[in-house]
């Protein structure tokens, strides 16, 4: 006599019915073209109601030629563990199906990418086959509109190894009450600048190849002014992206890297990466030098004089299981 099956609880009766497997990864353009159609007519409001689909594409391989292509516009190493930032590309494709939707209650054209938030717990590599889940998490009020928290999970062999909260803001009227309620951040405080960057007119176009995202205002002058921008400006995850390639050490173990996005750059520029020195303690708070070590520190990408600086994106970094590193 057979056993009788284990129920199930109604958590994973549900989340079983909400989950929706891909035999391979949307195209991204079509995606993003799709959400210009279904976005007509949307009325973002804090309070609406999130689909409950989980996009969930089981076996992600990495092209190396992709990823070579990637690591260099971005200013990764060639060779060693998979950037931090990868993961996202990967992701992205499944996010725009999901955001294309008609159940989806923003607008996918006009979203506005305001933070992101990466936790790798495991070093990840380019051989990895990895699991891919991209769901919307939840939906905030902002002073400027309503904000979206879209999340992307990596699992290899059925561990979760990799976890980005994104949010992207559509803007719209809000009351006066709530503009009150929620003022705009003060600007944070300048850091020690570390490196200058000079970046070229075709930088939007360079991302736009090896990320799959052409989104119109990173491309050209001509596409970028009909949606508000006197000149084509760089994507929001490249600026993460190479400031995460100076950031994170090399080899790390556990990373935690986030950052706001506060004001675009405008092609092509000069911009100053900035940073504090790495600060190191063990899990009891005492300085460490070890392979044990955990270390913390802020960064800024930011143009202008010192006088008046002018913060594009700000974030903090923790890293673990990797030697402290000499300070610059």
């Amino acid at each position: 006599m057979s056993a009788a099956p284990t129920p199930r609880s109604a958590a994973d009766a549900q989340a079983a019915e909400c989950r929706r497997t891909l035999r391979r990864a949307p195209r991204l353009m079509p995606a993003l073209g799709k959400g210009v159609l279904t976005g007509i007519g949307k009325r973002p409001r804090p309070d609406a109601e999130l689909p409950a689909t989980r996009l969930v594409l089981p076996a992600q391989r990495i092209d190396p030629a992709a990823l070579a292509a990637y690591a260099r516009v971005c200013g990764f190493p060639a060779t060693g563990p998979l950037p931090v930032t990868y993961p996202h590309i990967l992701g992205f494709p499944l996010a725009a199906r999901l955001m294309s939707t008609h159940a989806f209650p923003l607008p996918l054209l006009g979203l506005v990418h305001t933070a992101i938030d990466i936790e790798q717990r495991a070093p990840l590599h380019p051989d990895d086959t990895l699991e891919l889940t991209v769901y919307a998490a939840q939906l905030l009020a902002h002073r400027r509109g309503t904000e979206v928290v879209m999340t992307t999970e990596a699992r290899r062999g059925g561990t979760l190894v990799w976890t980005d909260r994104s949010t992207y803001l559509a803007r719209h009227r809000v009351s006066a009450d709530e503009t009150a309620e929620a003022p705009a951040p003060p600007p944070p405080a300048p850091l020690p600048v570390r490196a200058a960057w000079q970046l070229p007119a075709d930088l939007g176009r360079r991302h736009a190849a090896v990320s799959g995202d052409y989104n119109p205002i990173h491309l050209h002058p001509l596409t970028a002014r009909p949606l508000g921008f006197p000149r084509a400006i760089a994507h929001g995850m490249w600026t993460f992206a190479r400031c995460a390639a100076e950031a994170v050490p090399h080899g790390a173990a556990a990373v935690r890297i986030s950052a706001a996005f506060r004001a675009p750059v405008l092609l092509p520029a000069t911009v100053t990466y900035a940073q504090t020195e790495p600060t190191g303690t063990t899990d009891g708070g005492t300085p460490d030098a070890t392979e044990n070590a955990a270390e913390s520190l802020a960064f800024q990408l930011r143009s202008g004089g010192d006088d008046r600086p002018r913060v594009h994106l700000d974030g903090r970094l923790t890293a673990s299981g990797t030697a402290r590193r000499a300070p610059h």
